[in-house]
This record gives structure tokens, sequence and C-alpha cells, in this order.
């Protein structure tokens, strides 16, 4: 034990976005894996009394097992950040920009790195201009198929595949269910993969890609979080030489867009071998189910020994 082990972690799961049920299954499983490590776990739910309760106990590291808006917008950990309280994960405004996706794509992009053809739109323009018309508009110059997702969220919510243009209203009215805009994307046909990113303090590692191959061919809310549902590859079945590009591409990301710890990069594999980024996730499921500690499992890592390194390093940056 170093002097940043932490004795005392505070596991906040739960939230009120739509993916708490996922978010109270992460935490568990992170709280269950830190215990068996000799930590002293305390499990809350985000609630009015938490901030005062956290700045009274000051806890030595907080692990925010948080997905979707509660967790992952930015909002929560800035205030952790006002609090002076160290945490696991990017910060706030790494965040930010993660958890927008037009956002996210715009500063990866930037950096390089391919991102599908694709329009951000919010609801108001359909309003003002008519669904119609924009549609038309849309449809003439990013033909089906396409993937429609909310803008903001995560656990593939809201996101359908398009393949005919008589569906696309339909496709839109789902997305603006769970955020006020939308993102249409043009379809790349491959591998889907994920590729989960750690950093304990020496720089950002990538871990093995995982291939993902849903039974419905449709990787759903249901295929993710339903045991059997889809299939999951770790490595993915992708050549070594797609594999490393695959991990730069992850890392490059990872980094262009700030962020810290943990996080996990969605991409698709076409069949030239370049990947194409889709989405980051700053907290990226934890469940029984959840990629991340499929991907520790396929690198040989102990899932209890990397949470807690993860809390190490947060506690040191903290303290730097």
């Amino acid at each position: 034990m170093t002097d940043s082990t932490p004795r005392t972690i505070v596991v906040l799961s739960g939230g009120l976005s739509h993916e708490r049920d996922v978010s109270l299954r992460s935490g568990r499983r992170v709280s269950d894996s830190l215990s068996q490590h000799g930590i002293e776990v305390v499990m809350r739910d985000p609630d009015a009394s938490l901030l005062e309760y956290l700045d009274t106990t000051r806890p030595d590291v907080i692990w925010p097992a948080l997905h979707g808006a509660s967790g992952e917008d930015g909002a929560l950990r800035g205030l952790l950040e006002l609090l002076d309280l160290p945490f696991v994960g990017s910060g706030a405004d790494a965040s930010r920009l993660a958890w927008d996706k037009p956002t996210a794509k715009v500063v990866v992009g930037l950096a390089g790195v391919p991102t599908p053809r694709s329009i951000t739109l919010p609801r108001d323009t359909f309003r003002e201009l008519g669904a119609g018309s924009v549609l038309d508009i849309i449809s003439a110059d990013l033909p089906v198929p396409v993937v429609v997702k909310p803008a903001q969220g995560g656990s593939a919510q809201g996101v359908n595949i398009v393949d005919s243009t008589n569906d696309l209203p339909r496709a839109m009215v789902n997305a603006y269910t769970y955020s006020d805009v939308a993102l249409i994307e043009q379809k790349i046909v491959g591998t889907e993969i994920a590729v989960s990113i750690i950093d304990t303090g020496d720089g950002p590692v990538a871990l093995p890609a995982i291939e993902i191959e849903p039974i419905s061919g449709v990787y759903t809310f249901e295929a993710r979080y339903t045991a059997g549902e889809t299939r999951y590859y770790a490595p993915a079945r992708i050549s070594d030489e797609d594999a490393a590009r695959a991990a730069t591409v992850a890392i490059t990301a990872h980094k262009a867009l700030g962020l810290r710890h943990i996080s996990r990069i969605d991409l698709i594999v076409d069949g030239a071998g370049t990947p194409w980024f889709l989405e980051a996730s700053t907290m990226p499921g934890l469940t029984e189910t959840s990629l991340f500690p499929l991907a520790l499992e396929a690198a040989g890592h102990d899932v209890g020994w990397v949470y807690s390194a993860l809390a190490e390093a947060a506690v040191r940056e903290a303290r730097a």
C-alpha cells in the first residue's frame, strides 16, 4: 500500500438519466471489485444530500459510475472539481466535449481521424423550415443507409439504422425523444469494434479491440445489456495491422478530447482497414455484459487491480 492508495472510495451510481439501471449495475460491479482488494467502498445514489455529504466526509476518491447526462455531461464533475475532490475519469471540460457527439466528431476529425459524413439538426429546425423540405435535402445529399442518433446520450437509446427514406421521419422522432438535437450520419459498412483506453499514470494504453456482433444485426440497448443477444469477440477478428491502426486511432481520439483515466472509443473498420470514429464514452459500461471489463480480461488484467490503480492515479494527480 502506498501513500496514494485510497482507503475509502465513494462509488456514485444510479442518477436520473435514461441509463439509471445500467449505472446501478456498473456501480455494483465496481464496488464489488474494489472491496475484494481491501478498499472500503460507500455506494451513493446522487440526490440532494450528496454534495453536502461529500464535502463533509471528504472521501479519498470518488468513482462516478454514472451513465448518461447525470454523470457524463460534465456538470457533476465540474462540481467535484469545485469541491477539490479527486475522482476517476475525465474532467468537466473534456466530458462536455465527448458527451456531445457532433462536437466530439469535429474535435476528433481535426486530429486527423476519419469520421462519417453527417449533419446535425436541432428539433427547432424542423419547426421553422418544415420537416418535409429538410428531409428532402438531407436524403438527396446524404442517401440511405444512414444512422440517426440523439446528439447526446448513450447505450444506443434513440438510435436507428435507416435503410429507406420512408423510415427517416420515424427515426428522427425517436432520436428527439432522447435529445433536442439529432445527428444523421453516413452508415459505414464494416466490423464494429470498441477500443477501451486505460491510463494509470504512464499514458493512455489501448486494450484489445472487442468486436461486436449483435444477433439481430443491430446493437440496440437490449442487445447491449441482455445476455446472449450479442456475440463478442475478444480480441476482434481483424488483422493485426487493422488492430494496430484502430488502437492508434482510439488513443488519438482519447487525447484529442482531453480524456483521462478511462474511456471507450467506438469505431467501424471498413473493408480497406480504415477505422472510422463514431463516438467516445467517458464512463463506459462496467456491467457483466459490458465491453470494458471484457477488454480488461482479454488483456490479461485483473479487473479489481485496474480499478484500484485508476483510483490511485486520481489521488496522485489531485496531489500533484
